[in-house]
């Protein structure tokens, strides 16, 4: 059995354990880390990670995201993380207030926070929100997939918004 004398050596040993896909071992390191300390804030975070993309536990995801964002509300890499999962959950208030927190916390990736909520607009028929949201992805993207992406979604929602229209004039003409 192996033996880590520190809470960073247990981080850092969990962390390969995932890259490794041993999730049992860093679920159980990552469990040590928080018993120890509760206010280790990427602990936290990686077991939001966890819960949501294997475990599909959600409620407890949100939980350990929500978590880390208070704790180390200036880490950015939370915030993707976070806020995917609202808008999977459609949790409305949460949706805006994550984006928020992210927006204008430095190192988020603003190009996909903008994303998130364009498919959060789409997802609720609000064309003209989720055009402004890819646009500013579109704005911040710094690569040409991300750019790419936004393209087609902003082509996407402008499709689908000349299918309403085209619908409400059939209807009431």
């Amino acid at each position: 059995m192996d033996t880590y004398y520190t809470i960073e050596e247990k981080y850092l040993q969990a962390v390969d354990e995932l890259s490794f896909g041993e999730t049992p071992k860093a679920l159980n390191l990552l469990n040590a880390i928080i018993a120890d300390d509760a206010t280790y804030a990427r602990a936290h975070h990686q077991l939001g990670k966890l819960y949501y993309y294997d475990l599909q536990d959600y409620q407890t995801a949100g939980f350990h995201f929500k978590t880390c964002m208070e704790l180390e509300p200036l880490f950015p890499d939370n915030y993707f993380h976070y806020l995917s999962l609202v808008v999977f959950l459609k949790m409305d208030r949460l949706v805006t207030a994550v984006a928020a927190k992210a927006l204008a916390t430095p190192g988020v990736d603003a190009a996909s926070a903008y994303a998130l909520l364009g498919l959060y607009a789409e997802q609720n028929r609000q064309w003209a929100k989720a055009l402004q949201a890819y646009q500013n992805a579109y704005m911040e993207a710094t690569d040409k997939t991300e750019r790419d992406e936004s393209e087609e979604a902003i082509d996407r929602v402008k499709e689908k918004m000349q299918q309403s229209l085209t619908y409400r004039y059939t209807l009431s003409g």
